[in-house]
């Protein structure tokens, strides 16, 4: 489960970093209102912890605007106002629940578990005709069932979770892996081509897309990328 924590405090966001990832989440931080409602437009989470009061754009802009712009990932509210009227407010335009601080970090997971149970948080996630039902670990294109590796799985959802986004050899090795990239080896290749035959073989639209040179990437069309300054992606199939 990815969690973005949209928080200006440093302390606080280093803790409920370091707490999350300790109890298995993967969690990404914002330090300002701007850069935090930029991460919800363009990346795939299951939830967002937002503070209210922010620099460059406060919380409930930021909750305000993704709302209108049909934007559903489920939003935790973190605020030091406890006042009722504040905490109607940012219900009615569409957060999920409310956590007033200061709060018990045992008391903010309950939150998140309930939020699960409600079915609040995201259990699938979809690009045009793919979906991954992050639950049941399944996958299908256009309702065809797509059978899958532990490994392949794990694949495709970090392709669905950074989707449009160019991928290195490196960081497909490091991320999925888990170890460093060895320039000699072609693991991560095989298992993308594998992965490719799985959900393009059989379908008009190809979604997985090579950037030769420089990595590969979900999209259902061919992008355009820079290279990185200083980095260097390898070879790619």
């Amino acid at each position: 489960m990815r969690i973005l924590v949209i928080e200006d405090e440093q302390k606080v966001a280093r803790f409920l970093k370091k707490g999350l990832e300790a109890e298995g989440y993967e969690v990404e931080t914002a330090a300002d209102g701007k850069i935090g409602e930029k991460c919800a437009r363009t990346e795939v989470y299951d939830l967002i912890l937002l503070d209210v009061l922010l620099p460059k754009k406060n919380g409930f802009e930021i909750l305000r605007d993704l709302r209108k712009d049909e934007i559903r990932t489920p939003i935790l509210m973190l605020t030091a106002r406890s006042a009722t009227e504040d905490i109607v407010g940012g219900l009615d335009q569409g957060a999920d629940d409310y956590l007033t601080k200061p709060f018990a970090f045992n008391v903010l997971l309950a939150r998140i578990r309930s939020l699960m149970r409600r079915g609040t948080v995201r259990t699938k996630l979809k690009y045009a005709d793919l979906i991954l039902d992050t639950v049941a670990h399944t996958a299908s294109r256009s309702g065809t069932p797509i059978e899958l590796t532990a490994r392949e799985y794990t694949l495709i959802e970090y392709f669905l979770r950074h989707r449009g986004k160019l991928i290195s050899r490196q960081e497909l090795s490091r991320d999925i892996w888990g170890y460093n990239f060895d320039p000699g080896t072609n693991v991560v290749d095989v298992y993308v081509n594998h992965l490719r035959k799985k959900i393009d073989a059989d379908f008009s639209v190809k979604l997985l897309q090579t950037d030769r040179g420089k990595g590969y990437y979900l999209s259902d069309k061919k992008l355009s990328f820079k290279p990185a300054k200083g980095t260097s992606a390898g070879k790619s199939a």
